[in-house]
């Protein structure tokens, strides 16, 4: 199959509905993940097919976004979007394949599960997850300069955010609702004072080094 989407036009700067649109293309989809960084918890992906006939203004990388902010977006997206898809890879997922592979594999099953087939994927980052049934093209730093990746980026880091408040209400000791995992020194202090939970990521680092002195292994 001739592949009628250069690479010129994803690796510009902005990759507006009529760039998209002049290539033959009408359905593409952004996709990113949320929570690599964490040291617990799962970590989430969604994927976006916008509608340009029902633009979202400020739509940008999630992480440049206040909470309340990105809460906002998040529900014009769900209501306008024409199709989107939320997915996670588990700890456990995580600690098998490593947090590349599962957030290649969450990427997946987002963009595997939305409602309409895209007939494009645009990643977030530097590489595609594999084995994907659509065309796709890696975009670094593609959250904060392709709309539709943003949205992706949006959708992903509130569900996620969301999952962390309810492990929350579950260890409240660790604090999730103040750092939502990501290894603060706040964190760091109550893991070593309560030790690992089920839901911390075993093969990182912080927490390994606390198993290993325990006489655990991952």
């Amino acid at each position: 199959m001739t592949d009628t989407f250069q690479d010129k036009r994803v690796s510009s700067l902005q990759l507006s509905f009529e760039d998209v649109f002049s290539s033959g293309i009408s359905l593409v989809c952004g996709a990113d993940e949320a929570g690599r960084g964490p040291i617990a918890g799962p970590v989430f992906a969604a994927a976006v097919i916008l509608d340009p006939d029902h633009p979202i203004d400020g739509l940008k990388d999630s992480k440049k976004l206040s909470e309340n902010r990105r809460d906002e977006l998040a529900q014009l997206i769900k209501e306008k979007a024409k199709a989107w898809s939320i997915a996670q890879c588990s700890v456990a997922e995580i600690d098998e394949l490593n947090i590349l592979w599962a957030s290649m594999l969450a990427m997946k099953r987002a963009i595997e599960r939305l409602s309409i087939k895209p007939e494009l994927a645009l990643i977030d980052g530097n590489r595609c997850p594999k084995e994907l049934s659509v065309r796709a093209r890696a975009i670094v730093k593609g959250d904060d300069r392709i709309p539709v990746i943003s949205a992706a980026s949006i959708l992903a880091k509130t569900a996620r955010d969301a999952i962390m408040m309810e492990l929350h209400s579950q260890y409240p000791e660790y604090g999730f609702d103040r750092h939502k995992g990501y290894p603060t020194a706040f964190h760091l202090a109550q893991l070593e004072k309560f030790g690992v939970s089920p839901v911390h990521r075993k093969t990182y680092a912080p927490v390994r080094k606390i198993l290993e002195r325990n006489g655990l292994t991952v």
